[in-house]
């Protein structure tokens, strides 16, 4: 029970810095597995790029552009999986020229003080999710009780943890393979580190806490067309 509850928390500060492992499907090719790894991760991301884009007052001209643009780049995604013919290299360079394509049709629609309200709303998102993250790290507090000493100590396993992530994530001479092996090495090492932060009062004050919220909220997943 100790090990499930540590694991909770592990997963709960991973959350807080939008880090997922997908695991891989059965039958499924490896650059369909890439592809899908990207999307997913991706997810959380490009929801908020719609809800900026949704602010930018664009013209019926430049819906209409965007519109082609997706259009495009679904049929440009669909030819991608249809290849079973390439490697995953491969697979990955071309997915890399298509999102640098969309991307350079994005700037080329958008007006210069568009393109400064798009970074400025990102800058704002940021922010925000910054905000909800020690809030999060505020409620742990007070529910379990930590001491100062504790929740500095959490928070400096949170952030050093979040660049791990970034650097695995980031690592292009890395498989997926290789990065999940490394992802589940990073949260083997993250669970024996908070081990020696909590007190057993403090673990059982945790799974009281988890029982009583609603079932949705304990297993909601915090996971994570770019412009």
């Amino acid at each position: 029970m100790k090990k499930i509850i540590l694991s909770a928390i592990v997963l709960t500060i991973a959350a807080g810095i939008q880090a997922q492992e997908i695991p891989e499907r059965k039958g499924e090719r490896p650059h369909m597995q890439e592809g899908r790894n990207h999307h997913m991760q991706k997810g959380r991301k490009q929801h908020g790029q719609h809800m900026d884009m949704q602010k930018l007052n664009l013209t019926e001209d430049q819906k209409a552009k965007f519109k082609t643009q997706r259009e495009t780049f679904h049929k440009q995604m669909e030819d991608l999986k249809k290849n079973e013919n390439i490697t995953v290299k491969e697979y990955k360079t071309r997915l890399e020229n298509i999102r640098k394509e969309q991307k350079s049709t994005a700037d080329r629609i958008l007006t210069s003080e568009q393109k400064s309200q798009l970074e400025k709303m990102k800058a704002d998102r940021k922010g925000k999710a910054e905000q909800m993250g020690k809030q999060r790290s505020e409620r742990m507090k007070t529910e379990l009780g930590l001491t100062d000493a504790q929740s500095a100590k959490i928070e400096s396993n949170r952030k050093e943890m979040g660049e791990k992530m970034k650097t695995i994530r980031e690592n292009k001479s890395l498989s997926d393979e290789q990065k999940k092996e490394q992802m589940k090495e990073l949260m083997k090492k993250q669970k024996e580190n908070m081990k020696s932060v909590l007190t057993e009062e403090q673990l059982k004050k945790l799974k009281d806490t988890n029982h009583k919220r609603p079932e949705g909220e304990r297993k909601r997943p915090e996971m994570k067309q770019t412009i």
